[in-house]
């Protein structure tokens, strides 16, 4: 049985057959997904797909775009929108 810290969801488990025929298991952190629009679901530019630990420590200009909606939405979805808002103001 694995220590108790490798019993945990949060790793991914490999299991590997070696040569003598005994099987191992590996323990691997898991990559983290990239970051989708939240309309369109396509992948979002500019956002880094690090952990969000490592995400913490960068710098915050490299952490998602400095627009409005950066980094929940994609820059064509944010446009539509924006343009939906003005929209709504004006006929008010």
């Amino acid at each position: 049985m694995p220590r108790p810290a490798l019993r945990t969801g949060f790793l991914r488990r490999i299991r590997k057959k070696l040569p003598g025929g005994a099987s191992i298991v590996y323990y691997f952190k898991k990559k983290p997904k990239a970051a989708v629009c939240a309309r369109c679901k396509k992948p979002l530019h500019g956002v880094s797909g690090i952990s969000s630990s490592r995400k913490k420590k960068s710098a915050k200009s490299k952490r998602k775009p400095q627009r409005p909606y950066g980094g929940n939405l994609c820059s064509k979805c944010a446009r539509v929108v924006i343009k939906e808002k003005k929209l709504k103001r004006v006929r008010k």
